[in-house]
């Protein structure tokens, strides 16, 4: 089982994982055209893998790129399957959780990718950012196959937002007249 290591190196490479997809909440995430066969390039100060178990542990500044998508965290676990070849089945992120895409910005204090389902999901202090328009809510999910992305408030402590409602300001563009 030497070579398990070596193949969860090159599933990394080729892992199809979009850390966002289209939100209709922010007119899109920036990835209508995102390609999600593209390589995904992983730097990190440490990995530890757990091949009993087929996890896969990232942490310090952790950086995931894929094409113009980018996950920043402090730590994020992979958790994989191995029948048939080594199969991402799901992505955990904590500690200052950051997505961006050309032009939007999501934060939050976690997030799970869950490939099977293509949802992606922050929660904890979720602000989202499109130019000068921001939302702040306690829970984001995003659905890839759909496009549906979903802005919840939160109890106290888990939401950006006051009272734990969603909010947000948007800019309003100034009219001739």
């Amino acid at each position: 089982m030497a070579s398990r290591p070596l193949l969860l190196s090159c599933a990394l490479v080729l892992l199809a994982a979009p850390a966002l997809g289209q939100s209709s909440a922010s007119g899109g995430f920036g990835l209508s055209n995102h390609d999600t066969g593209a390589p995904v390039d992983v730097s990190a100060d440490r990995i530890e893998v757990q091949d009993r178990v087929d996890r896969a542990i990232f942490s310090g500044s952790v950086r995931v790129k894929q094409g113009n998508l980018r996950l920043a965290a402090d730590r994020v676990t992979l958790a994989y399957s191995t029948a048939g070849g080594i199969e991402i089945d799901r992505i955990d992120a904590s500690g200052g959780v950051t997505v961006t895409s050309p032009t939007e910005r999501a934060t939050g204090r976690f997030g799970i990718y869950d490939t099977d389902r293509r949802l992606i999901t922050l929660v904890g202090d979720v602000v989202l950012n499109r130019g000068a328009n921001e939302l702040r809510g306690g829970r984001l999910a995003i659905d890839l196959t759909s496009g549906r992305a979903v802005m919840e408030g939160g109890a106290a402590g888990v939401s950006a937002a006051p009272g734990g409602r969603v909010s947000g300001t948007f800019t309003v563009p100034r009219r001739g007249g």
